[in-house]
């Protein structure tokens, strides 16, 4: 079952055209992943899907539905959420109120607690930093953070941007299972990473982008063989 078509993607930046033409397709219950250097499109594909960027042409159809121009807010109340690129938590807020916040369009009091105790679980050191202040985690805390915090907006989709970007190798690899435990838990992930290796390896589909458009998808394991991936992202 398709859960997200991307057709004929656009966007636009002033006189810069950062995304041309791309389609995408995101079935329910995968992992699928966008790889490719700085600046080929990556970030912004996902920054229009979650309605971010107005200007943009082309289709953005979830669950059937059409939510190309819809808004943030209507974006997230119909079930897709986004953990950002450099993590973006409000560093004046505590851990607990960042956590909050993911949940603020959600009104069953009774399931947002179990999902924060869920969330707990899952990142025992958010429990342990329940009323620290954001800004004060270390750069592994914060990514977990941000990654929780789009997690308790219970989301059926959820936009990834560069998750391990400034990590040491074992948060890496860290984060990386947890992405791979969510999924399992039922979660349709989209993922946007520079760690090539690291994302093909959970990616059940992946789609390669240069400059703004796509040139190369497929398996993402068969992709890691791919010689041209080889060289391209991973050292030969």
């Amino acid at each position: 079952m398709q859960m997200l078509d991307v057709l004929d993607l656009h966007v636009y930046y002033g006189g810069i055209h950062a995304l041309k033409g791309l389609s995408i397709s995101v079935e329910k219950g995968q992992i699928v992943t966008l790889v490719g250097s700085n600046g080929a499109g990556k970030s912004s594909t996902l920054r229009a899907i979650a309605g971010l960027i107005k200007n943009i042409k082309g289709n953005i159809v979830y669950k059937g539905g059409e939510i190309t121009g819809k808004s943030p807010v209507d974006i997230v109340a119909a079930g897709i959420m986004m953990s950002p690129e450099g993590r973006k938590i409000f560093p004046h807020l505590t851990v607990f109120e960042n956590l909050m916040l993911g949940a603020y369009s959600r009104s069953n009091k009774a399931e947002i607690e179990k999902d924060l105790a869920w969330i707990f679980e899952l990142f025992p050191r958010l429990r342990e930093r329940n009323d620290q202040k954001g800004g004060t985690l270390s750069g592994g805390e914060q990514q977990m953070l941000a990654l929780a915090r789009a997690l308790m907006g219970a989301p059926d989709l959820i936009l990834l941007d560069e998750p391990s970007l400034g990590l040491a190798p074992l948060l890496v690899r860290s984060v990386f299972e947890i992405i791979e435990y969510i999924n399992k838990l039922g979660k349709t992930v989209l993922l946007v990473e520079q760690n090539a290796y690291a994302a093909l390896k959970i990616a059940h589909y992946a789609y390669v982008l240069e400059v703004g458009s796509i040139v190369l998808e497929g398996n993402g394991k068969d992709l890691l063989k791919d010689s041209r991936i080889r060289d391209a992202y991973l050292g030969g």
